[in-house]
């Protein structure tokens, strides 16, 4: 692969997001609560939680082997408290139940210790780096230069609108907002002669947001804890224009394109077709509204439908399981690559067995974007030189013993700001390695180094 079309088009494309608040995204939240509490006690637990949500009840199962001793119920209230649920009434009438109470809910508990056939076969009686991986499969990253971040906009849009409800809600500019909610991003692009893609305009925006009963509900009663001057929730009408004001067209100011403007650049109040609350209400929400399922929410989760996803879920799996530490450092292969200037779009795939170390394979397909004298071949071999994917390796070089996962599950795992905080270092993929030494090569000098140092790529890689 790697020859694509040398034609212009323009053409339309989509992605979404939810809120904190969405059933499938408590359940991952919770999932990760359990893993950062296990990491925290024992960095060497092993990890694989499940969540399900329906009604006023919460259930957490899976194969967990720690040393750590965890208050599950005391973690999944905790959680759910932090969302924002704390009101269940069992009616679907009703204009006060958020749709789940973090006081009253029903917690079942089902959790078991892994497989010692998998612990044999994966990480018992192995060095760090020796350690295999907790199953096979396939695990791809991408990375696109349209953004400041290399992620694509329409995702990093539907995201950032997603966070920024949130954001609104806790603070209390929008205090009649819920939990709940989902965006969706259509934007015009214009793939280019070297197969880069470039937003021209943002085409459509779509919000649904909880909310408190427009017109009667008052902040009181609707924000516990909240002593201020009372207040009464707008009309739906002017609850979806505050927020278009405070949640779209904010976003947009925050979001920096290759270009350096902001994407409110691409934004034309005139032209854009906006659905907010498309229903006409949204009150019943969170798992009074739908059931919820850790993992289902996986291409939220990554790339919003770009480039392409292994299927694997992220949350509630500790390091060994490559469906989320192999995602990650595929993130970071590929945006590294796309930073170095060596093409304009990438995606790397990696793929494992059971047991194994060593990746069984490392695909880079570049969309006809490398710089000129490179190939994808050139790139893959960068990538064998600079990267090392074992399991071991991976959790090594991007900190992944450390509970900092809560943090990753909600609001996408890529395309975050990396930071450190007392002494944890979050979202560590989405820093960059350094590969300008490779910036003015071509493909018989990249050659030449891989020839070099062939002794140790055969350490990391299969032939």
């Amino acid at each position: 692969m790697g020859a694509f079309s040398s034609k212009e088009r323009i053409f339309l494309f989509s992605s979404e997001s939810v809120n904190e608040g969405h059933p499938d995204k408590v359940c991952d939240q919770v999932s990760d609560a359990v893993l950062d509490a296990c990491l925290a006690q024992d960095p060497k637990s092993k990890v694989a939680c499940e969540t399900a949500v329906k009604d006023n009840m919460v259930m957490v199962a899976g194969e967990i082997t720690t040393q750590a001793k965890i208050d599950y119920e005391s973690i999944i209230r905790t959680t759910v408290r932090g969302i924002g649920f704390d009101s269940f009434v069992d009616d679907l009438t009703s204009t006060e139940s958020k749709g789940l109470s973090c006081d009253n809910c029903e917690v079942i508990v089902r959790i078991n210790k892994q497989s010692p056939d998998i612990a044999g076969g994966v990480h018992i009686g192995k060095d760090d780096m020796d350690v295999g991986a907790g199953d096979q499969g396939i695990m791809f990253g991408y990375a696109s230069d349209e953004t400041e971040d290399c992620m694509p906009l329409t995702h990093a849009m539907a995201t950032r609108l997603g966070k920024k409800l949130t954001d609104v809600r806790k603070d209390g500019s929008l205090w009649w907002l819920r939990p709940d909610g989902k965006t969706q991003v259509t934007i015009e692009y214009k793939q280019m002669k070297d197969g880069s893609v470039v937003p021209l305009k943002i085409h459509t925006v779509v919000i649904s947001s909880q909310h408190a009963e427009p017109g009667k509900q008052t902040r009181k009663k609707e924000v516990k804890g909240y002593t201020g001057p009372d207040m009464v929730a707008p009309s739906m009408d002017e609850m979806n224009k505050l927020i278009v004001q405070h949640v779209v067209i904010k976003t947009l100011q925050e979001i920096t394109l290759k270009n350096g403007q902001t994407a409110l650049s691409l934004y034309d109040a005139k032209t854009v077709h906006l659905h907010i609350n498309p229903t006409g209400k949204f009150i019943i929400g969170g798992p009074q509204g739908d059931a919820g399922l850790t993992g289902r929410k996986i291409i939220i989760d990554t790339y919003g439908g770009w480039g392409a996803h292994g299927g694997g879920a992220f949350s509630g799996k500790d390091p060994t399981k490559v469906d989320r530490s192999a995602a990650y450092i595929c993130r970071q292969m590929a945006k590294s690559v796309v930073k170095a200037g060596l093409c304009k779009r990438a995606l790397v795939q990696l793929s494992y067995a059971i047991g194994v170390a060593k990746p069984l394979s490392v695909f880079v397909e570049t969309y006809g974007t490398e710089r000129k004298g490179l190939s994808p071949q050139d790139i893959t071999d960068v990538i064998k030189m600079e990267f090392d994917c074992r399991p071991g390796a991976i959790a090594k070089s991007l900190q992944l013993t450390e509970p900092k996962y809560n943090e990753t599950a909600a609001y996408c795992h890529f395309g975050r700001t990396p930071y450190t905080k007392n002494g944890l270092k979050f979202f560590e993929w989405e820093n960059c390695l350094d590969l300008s030494k490779y910036s003015n090569l071509r493909g018989r000098g990249i050659q030449k180094l891989l020839n070099e140092n062939k002794a140790a790529v055969l350490k990391k890689w299969v032939d």
